[in-house]
């Protein structure tokens, strides 16, 4: 009975060996031919952002790209909620609906994926979690690892070539995904090496500039001034950044007006979250722009700028913030500053709501993309001028 058993299975294997259709094989339709897709599902497929092409930039020293998408997991700075170590992860989770392929928006009036530039998902930095000393270094030897690479040429083709570098020469941007907001200090310490002192863009609901040994004063060790609250101190104390810098979205709880003139002489102007009422988008731009004028400017997000109804999984939540359609029309004015890398920080997925801070974040992360392209913001698009023709 056995051998009748195993002489019908063989049977059975040979004739459906027999029967298939090998993908590979030229003389019979090919998988695409028969079913006519060649792309992943939204929700299938390797975890890349937006479906990008994806590769361990790091440890594939030919990689090429104009911008890069780098995952920095690393949440052990946080001063209250951790979780932001999976914020790359949720980022690009929150980012499968977008594609290169279909990534023209009304509101640029173009695609960031169809403009010249090699976008490229560069994978992670594999930072410890067991050494916030370690961790720093290793986030900033990678970022510099990565800024060094000689560009593929798109980012020329696009007039946003500054060369305010001290060596003259073009450099990749960078997008990183957070992690705790301070993986910004190893950041600036690779970009000051590249562009020397830089105007900061950041947006948040926390200054991040309070001087350790008054914001933390029972913290004994050099490296427990580091963290994700006094990282833009330390970046002053170091050089690191420009007199020219601004807050956008500011409405913590202060200790008292003491942490206004700290912030004043780290080097920041401010923006708090009530001036969009009072001022409106146009002039919030406007304030931004004129006070970094044409230095070379990065940009910082944290998540918590936007209000926790809409973006509840971050570490630090404060009520009443801006909503993401302001944060993105903010965005959008300041297209032509010579922006040098951005960052989005402090999403943390675990306090999150069907996924709507990590699909929030990687809107903004596609905003950045066609930030870092357009030469100035954005006109209204012919599509736009239609609909205001036919009202």
């Amino acid at each position: 009975m056995r051998r009748a058993v195993l002489a019908l299975a063989s049977s059975l294997a040979a004739f459906v060996r027999g029967h298939q259709t090998p993908l590979n094989d030229e003389k019979s339709p090919t998988w695409l031919s028969k079913y006519g897709s060649q792309h992943d599902q939204p929700f299938s497929g390797p975890l890349s952002f937006s479906h990008l092409p994806y590769t361990r930039c790091l440890e594939n020293a030919a990689a090429s790209f104009d911008i890069a998408i780098l995952g920095m997991p690393f949440d052990t700075g946080v001063t209250y909620r951790p979780g932001a170590r999976f914020g790359p992860y949720a980022i690009r989770s929150g980012s499968r609906r977008q594609r290169d392929t279909a990534g023209y928006t009304i509101a640029w009036g173009a695609s960031p994926y169809t403009q010249g530039a090699k976008i490229l998902d560069c994978g992670d930095v594999p930072v410890s979690p067991f050494d916030n000393a370690l961790a720093v270094e290793q986030i900033e030897v990678a970022y510099s690892t990565l800024l060094d690479r000689t560009p593929a040429g798109g980012l020329e083709k696009n007039a946003v070539s500054h060369a305010l570098s001290k060596d003259g020469a073009e450099h990749p941007r960078i997008i990183s995904l957070g992690g705790d907001h301070t993986i910004v200090l190893p950041i600036l310490r690779a970009l000051h090496k590249v562009y020397g002192p830089i105007s900061v863009i950041h947006f948040d609901a926390h200054l991040d500039t309070w001087k350790p040994e008054t914001r933390y004063a029972d913290q004994t060790t050099e490296q427990s001034r580091v963290t994700h609250g006094t990282f833009f101190y330390l970046a002053q104390e170091e050089g690191l950044i420009a007199n020219s810098s601004i807050h956008a979205g500011i409405r913590c709880k202060l200790e008292g007006l003491a942490d206004l003139e700290n912030d004043r002489e780290v080097g920041f102007h401010l923006i708090t979250t009530d001036d969009i009422d009072d001022l409106g988008i146009p002039e919030v731009v406007r304030r931004i722009r004129n006070r970094v004028g044409k230095t070379p400017v990065y940009l910082s997000l944290d998540i918590d700028v936007v209000d926790p109804g809409l973006a509840p999984a971050t570490g630090t939540p404060e009520p009443g913030g801006w909503t993401t359609r302001e944060v993105k029309r903010i965005i959008r004015g300041l297209a032509g500053l010579n922006f040098i890398g951005a960052d989005i920080v402090e999403v943390a997925p675990a306090y999150d709501n069907a996924d709507i801070t990590g699909i929030a974040a990687a809107d903004l992360v596609a905003d950045f993309l066609s930030l870092f392209l357009a030469e100035k913001p954005p006109r209204p698009s012919p599509v736009q001028a239609q609909l205001k023709d036919e009202l």
